[in-house]
Formats: C-alpha cells, sequence, structure tokens
C-alpha cells in the first residue's frame, strides 16, 4: 500500500497540485488544512501590543466572518482536491479548532449577528474523505492512530506561559491525550499534529516573537510515546519552520511543514 502524508496545508492548493496523488492508496494529512493569515496575523499582532503595553485588539463581527470564512473555504477546497485521488484522511490541527463545533458556531453566531456555515457538516457532504479524531483505524491491514492537536503542559513552561485559565486547559488537554494513547499500540504509522518534543520542533520563524525562537514547541506526552511504542512511522506539522526528518529508536520522524509530502509503501 502506497501512502501520502501531506503536512499542513494551510490552503496551499498551488503546492499540494504538484504532489503526484495518483500514485497513492490512501493520503493522510497532519491538520491544519485550512489557510489563517487573518487570525494568525492578528494573533501576532495582538503579542506584541500586549508586549508594549497596549490594549489588545478585539475581534468584530467582521474580522470574526472573515477569520472564518478564510479557513472554512480554503479547508474545503484541500480536502475535496485529496479525496479526489485517494481515500484521504485528515486529523485536526490549532487552526479553526472551534469550528467543527456546531454549539461554538452559534456561539459565535449570537453574539456577532453572523450566520455562518458550519464546516462539520459540509466536511462530511466530501466524498473519500474521512475525519478522525483520537482513535485508530484498520486500514488496508495497517494500524494508523489519529491524534488530533492538544495543548501539552510542557509547552506552557517551555514559553513561560503565566495564564492560570489557558495552564488548567493544558493540564486537561494533556491528560486526555495521554488516556488516548494508551489505546494506540502496535501501531504502523501515528498521524499527529506536533512534533515530539526535542525533535524538529524549534521555533524560528520571523514572525514568531524574539523571545520563543530557539524554544521547543513539541510535545513531551508525544515523545514518551513514541519511546515506549516505537510505532513505524510518525508524520506531523505545525512547526513548520523545523520540517526536516529524525529518528527516535526504530521510529521515522517526519515534520512535513507546510504541504511538503512524503510517501511510503507499507
Amino acid at each position: 500500500m502506497k501512502i501520502c502524508a501531506i503536512g499542513d496545508p494551510h490552503g496551499d492548493l498551488k503546492k499540494i497540485r504538484k504532489i503526484p496523488l495518483t500514485k497513492s492508496d490512501i493520503i493522510l494529512i497532519t491538520g491544519d488544512a485550512g489557510k489563517a493569515d487573518f487570525a494568525r496575523n492578528r494573533f501576532f499582532e495582538n503579542i506584541k501590543r500586549k508586549d508594549n503595553g497596549l490594549k489588545e485588539l478585539e475581534y468584530t463581527a467582521k474580522d470574526n466572518k472573515l477569520a472564518h470564512m478564510e479557513i472554512f473555504n480554503s479547508s474545503l477546497e484541500v480536502w475535496k482536491y485529496a479525496s479526489k485521488f485517494a481515500p484521504t484522511y485528515s486529523i485536526l490541527g490549532n487552526i479553526g479548532m472551534n469550528m467543527i463545533y456546531d454549539s461554538k458556531i452559534a456561539k459565535d453566531e449570537k453574539k456577532y449577528g453572523l450566520k455562518l456555515p458550519s464546516l462539520r457538516q459540509n466536511m462530511n457532504r466530501i466524498k473519500d474523505f474521512y475525519f478522525v479524531r483520537n482513535r485508530v483505524r484498520n486500514i488496508g491491514g495497517l494500524r494508523i492512530g489519529f491524534l488530533e492537536y492538544f495543548n501539552d503542559t510542557c509547552w506552557n513552561k517551555e514559553y513561560n506561559n503565566k495564564d492560570k485559565k489557558k495552564i488548567a486547559k493544558a493540564r486537561k488537554e494533556t491528560a486526555k491525550a495521554k488516556q488516548i494513547l494508551i489505546n494506540f499500540k502496535n501501531l504502523d504509522i501515528l498521524v499527529c499534529h506536533q512534533p515530539p518534543y526535542g525533535y524538529l520542533d524549534e521555533t524560528n520563524h520571523p514572525s514568531a516573537p524574539k523571545e520563543w525562537r530557539g524554544k521547543h514547541a513539541g510535545s513531551k506526552v508525544i515523545l514518551n510515546y513514541i519511546k515506549k511504542e516505537q510505532p513505524k512511522y510518525v508524520f506531523c506539522g505545525h512547526i513548520h519552520e523545523s520540517e526536516g526528518k529524525a529518528k527516535i529508536g526504530k521510529s521515522q520522524i517526519y515534520n512535513l511543514g507546510i504541504a511538503g509530502h512524503i510517501i511510503v509503501d507499507l
């Protein structure tokens, strides 16, 4: 079975069209399918404003709809294109996490007086596309585990985050991830969003705050899992500037960056 693993697309169809998808039996995507330039730029702008003692910019109704529709349209375009060539499986990255919950969309609609389309409902209409959340799938005789993005507590320590609410949320998400991975035994492939801690996970992007650069944004939970369970392949993304490959024991680790790809034959 030939498997094409694609790194976080971020709506870059131009790059994805160059991938020889016709040679694949299945396609795996490491999350962040959609383009989120508006939301990303606002996020980093507010970090700078906070550092300079300025009030953070709040989202208006127009901002919210712009951010939503940018992610919504570009995500669907990527999934529709890929699934024309082979059954396509994708996890959830940190981009658009709230958009798969209709209850959270309804909350934004009420808050801003908007009508927003449901990403979950529309993705379910795509033929040969499968959105997988925190479970193992047996595909063509292979055991493939799909672990969606979560905020590992080690990230908060590494980046000196002191926000008590975010720290508490990270603890819950980390505990949940550990529990999920207990069931990920004897995997051929692990598809996850962030890399294992200390491997292909340094933040050195020019747009990142200076105090972030050179630090590790990977997950210790994922690292410990790989060391113990040794899946044959691990495909991830998230820290795009650290695209590359590494090895942990017998496990081959690939950070596929933005729409990077690899085809393996198992």
